[in-house]
């Protein structure tokens, strides 16, 4: 996770929405950070300042401004975090929009409704490629197995 939180855990919202990550522990200079540039964060997650700026126009980030440079806080750093692994996940980004509100603690009853309806969806998409990807390795190495006896091997 790109966070300086204890190890594997989102911090939890009053919600207590949390999401464990697996990402690799942060220093302690990092973590006393209060303020991040365009380019750190590009760099940190991999991701275009173009990319940044676009999800600053959607209102998923709220970075200072000094001008034309742009200062991210801790807090839009989690968002980011929270961001890109909801994209990883398959949701959308207004979906992950109602996820960041429900982690801040600001979502309504309806957008957590929602958001865990998708969920569920997605839990059954990625269960139903894990049985595709197994069928699919079955039937890979049933053919193997008939050319390698084709070589004599």
């Amino acid at each position: 996770m790109h966070s300086c939180n204890p190890p594997g855990v989102l911090a939890a919202g009053p919600e207590d929405i949390f999401w464990v990550e697996s990402e690799p522990n942060r220093t302690a200079t990092e973590c006393d950070k209060a303020e991040f540039t365009i380019n750190e964060l590009a760099s940190e997650f991999a991701l275009t300042h173009r990319a940044l700026r676009f999800y600053e126009s959607r209102g998923l980030l709220a970075p200072r401004r000094d001008g034309r440079r742009r200062f991210f806080s801790r807090a839009d750093r989690r968002r980011l975090a929270l961001i890109l692994k909801g994209k990883k996940l398959g949701f959308t980004l207004t979906e992950i929009s109602e996820m960041v509100e429900a982690e801040a603690g600001r979502a309504t009853q309806h957008g957590l409704k929602l958001t865990a309806e998708k969920c569920e969806e997605q839990i059954k998409h990625f269960e139903r490629q894990i049985v595709e990807a197994g069928e699919a390795l079955q039937e890979l190495r049933r053919i193997h197995t008939l050319f390698t006896r084709q070589m004599g091997g």
